[in-house]
């Protein structure tokens, strides 16, 4: 189980999904259709087996709606779950359940979704001692929800944003005049605690990271015979990293090349999402 997302970034995180899909009309929908005083129940179940994630801000956009709202979590993020497993049970005014419907189901779909995937790479690469990490291809907006959900299904986060760790991709090497004035000038301008990490895209260019030293060399786009010839060069100086193209159909190859970590974008670019649905019970009322 991962921890939670901080309380400001679900707040902020429902206040933007609300805000786009009400509007300045609000729910017309519900408003017309649902009286003002229906109360109802309704379970939110997973339509398809995975992993969950974003449980808890699912449930919270439910609250923001009408605080009327009470919700009861079924399950908890990072757990496995099966086609139709109930994950929660919201219940309190009708028009606020069908309002907080969508942004729910969108949040709570597309975080498991990622989750899931994550999982089935973790599994597919289990006992290799590699970790699986994502990377800063995110939907604006939502990085803090989808590296969330990497760690849901057993993945790691690499670094969060430009602010956290120093990585030194190819034009940044052309910029600096190279791998060795690029990590020189880093290490003049920055603290002794903040990582370096170089990217080549070429076995030649491993020397001068080596020996510029570098803490990780990120081995992009590199075949699986050139990554395994990478790691005996390394030998051990530096965290080898395998990224670039990786889907999770290669991880298990790139794995046995011997690599520390292999870092996917997929994962949050291109992972279906969980099909989760809210299912309103018949004893509510119009």
């Amino acid at each position: 189980m991962s921890d939670p997302l901080p309380g400001h970034l679900v707040d902020e995180l429902v206040r933007r999904t609300l805000a786009e899909d009400l509007g300045l009309a609000g729910d017309l929908s519900s408003a017309a259709a649902i009286d003002a005083d229906a109360d109802g129940t309704a379970d939110l179940v997973a339509r398809a087996a995975g992993t969950v994630a974003g449980l808890d801000v699912a449930l919270a956009v439910f609250g923001a709606v009408d605080v009327r709202v009470r919700a009861g979590a079924a399950a908890a993020d990072g757990d496995a779950v099966d086609a139709g497993t109930l994950l929660a049970q919201v219940a309190g005014p009708t028009r606020a359940l069908l309002t907080a419907e969508r942004a729910a189901l969108n949040i709570l779909g597309h975080a498991s979704g990622i989750a899931t995937a994550t999982r089935q790479v973790v599994d597919a690469v289990a006992g290799t001692g590699v970790r699986i990490v994502d990377t800063r291809k995110t939907t604006p907006g939502l990085r803090a929800l989808e590296k969330h959900a990497v760690r849901c299904g057993g993945g790691h986060n690499h670094r969060f944003g430009l602010f956290d760790a120093v990585m030194l991709k190819d034009n940044h090497l052309v910029a600096a005049g190279g791998i060795g004035p690029a990590v020189a000038a880093v290490r003049e301008r920055v603290g002794h605690t903040v990582h370096i990490e170089v990217e080549i895209d070429d076995l030649e260019q491993l020397p001068a990271a080596l020996e510029a030293g570098a803490d990780s060399i990120l081995l992009d786009n590199l075949d699986d015979e050139a990554l395994r010839a990478a790691v005996r060069l390394v030998a051990g100086r530096a965290i080898t990293e395998a990224s670039g193209g990786i889907t999770p159909q290669r991880a298990a190859a790139v794995a046995g090349t011997g690599v520390d970590v292999i870092s996917l974008g997929w994962l949050t670019h291109s992972a279906p999402r969980l099909d989760v649905a809210l299912d309103l019970q018949p004893e509510a009322t119009r």
